[in-house]
């Protein structure tokens, strides 16, 4: 019987496991909510003055070391875990998850014809080995009206998204240029998450 090699994705995120059937990655779900002795101290609160490159590689590292720490617990057979986080940034201002409805028109309002960054990490964890790859791209909106933002808005399409839009969504029609990797906006890079695995002996097309 053959063997296929796989890894565990730590992320509830359906936009990262859609990625990763894309390339054919094989993965099982990682989730430290289902773990009740999981690390706690995954901080995701920025850092004062924490540049975003620092604060999303931090964070995705910080996730998959306690991703392979309940591993360890649950003393499930040894893969690589994957985990990943993204951010926007504006004015460098770190945009995360808007708190709600008001802080995610506040949002939309900065990003209105302009230019933003958005940075996205992927850290792979084996054993004590850990990994971590960096994706930067610009995204470019047009100008936004009341309006527009306003039925955005009821689509609920900005809830737990970083920047309060989801470039694979209603949001597109924001966007007339992007600069760099669509699928690291999204939320997973995948030419840098290929390169980890093949680091890590995972086989990726």
């Amino acid at each position: 019987m053959t063997i296929h090699p796989r890894i565990y994705l730590s992320s509830q995120s359906p936009r990262r496991r859609e990625l990763l059937k894309q390339i054919g990655v094989n993965f099982e779900m990682l989730l430290l909510r289902s773990d009740p002795r999981r690390r706690m101290d995954v901080d995701e609160t920025p850092h004062t003055a924490e540049s975003p490159e620092t604060y999303v590689q931090r964070v995705c590292e910080d996730k998959v070391r306690a991703a392979g720490d309940s591993l360890e617990f649950r003393n499930l057979p040894a893969h690589p875990v994957l985990a990943a986080d993204t951010t926007v940034t504006v004015d460098g201002d770190i945009l995360g998850k808007p708190r709600d409805q008001a802080d995610a028109a506040a949002m939309l309002r900065q990003l209105s014809g302009r230019q933003h960054q958005v940075f996205s990490a992927v850290s792979v964890a084996l054993g004590d080995r850990v990994e971590t790859r960096l994706s930067v791209s610009k995204v470019t909106f047009a100008t936004l009206s009341e309006e527009r933002i306003r039925r955005y808005l009821l689509t609920h399409e900005h809830l737990d998204k970083a920047g309060a839009y989801s470039i694979q969504g209603y949001a597109a029609a924001f966007i007339p240029h992007i600069e760099g990797s669509y699928s690291g906006v999204m939320g997973l890079p995948l030419f840098e998450t290929a390169e980890l695995l093949q680091a890590f002996g995972y086989p990726v097309l």
